[in-house]
């Protein structure tokens, strides 16, 4: 697939642009909003694959290890990922991740932010033949890795996107943002 040979990132939401408002499950069920988060302040949203993805599960071991100093820096931090069906508490489990994993159901936010793609015919075997259950549709479609940071308002102040599976954000990056937008540095 030739992600970045297509323009994709030129349709991926932007820094000043408002980020989605969604209300989706979180790993253990519960209905959450991504307003009722922002009232707090600053909230990092980080699109993931799925816990089946080497790549998601070492940032999320990184993003785990570096909540403290995200806590400190005042912001919340939300995982999204499509996998349904219980995978997202398994993700949560298995990292001991202290912050929530949300269900982002059918990629709908993901779709809202631009930063899903349809998996071709041609590579859907690599994945599998239980990617459809895991996702809850036969839609085949995946997040690239994308992290935002999103002020009280909503809107974009930070943004990391890539169409290489295999980058991602630094937390050093995503907290050096979020204290600097929140004038703590």
């Amino acid at each position: 697939m030739q992600l970045g040979q297509s323009g994709f990132l030129e349709h991926v939401i932007k820094p000043g642009e408002r980020f989605p408002d969604f209300m989706l499950p979180s790993a253990e069920g519960h209905l959450l909003s991504l307003s009722e988060f922002l009232v707090r302040g600053p909230v990092i949203v980080s699109f993931f694959r799925g816990e089946w993805c080497p790549f998601c599960r070492l940032m999320l071991t990184a993003l785990t290890e570096a909540l403290p100093q995200i806590s400190a820096a005042g912001a919340t931090l939300l995982a999204l990922t499509p996998e349904t069906g219980g995978l997202a508490l398994k993700m949560k489990t298995y990292h001991g991740a202290p912050f929530e994993i949300v269900a982002d159901v059918d990629c709908g936010i993901g779709l809202a932010a631009g930063v899903v793609f349809r998996i071709p015919p041609k590579y859907r075997a690599l994945l599998g033949p239980d990617f459809p259950a895991r996702y809850g549709n036969s839609g085949w479609y995946l997040p690239i890795p994308a992290t935002f940071i999103l002020d009280h308002d909503g809107c974009i102040a930070w943004r990391f996107a890539d169409v290489d599976y295999t980058h991602r954000p630094e937390p050093a990056d995503i907290i050096r943002a979020v204290t600097t937008m929140n004038g703590k540095a």
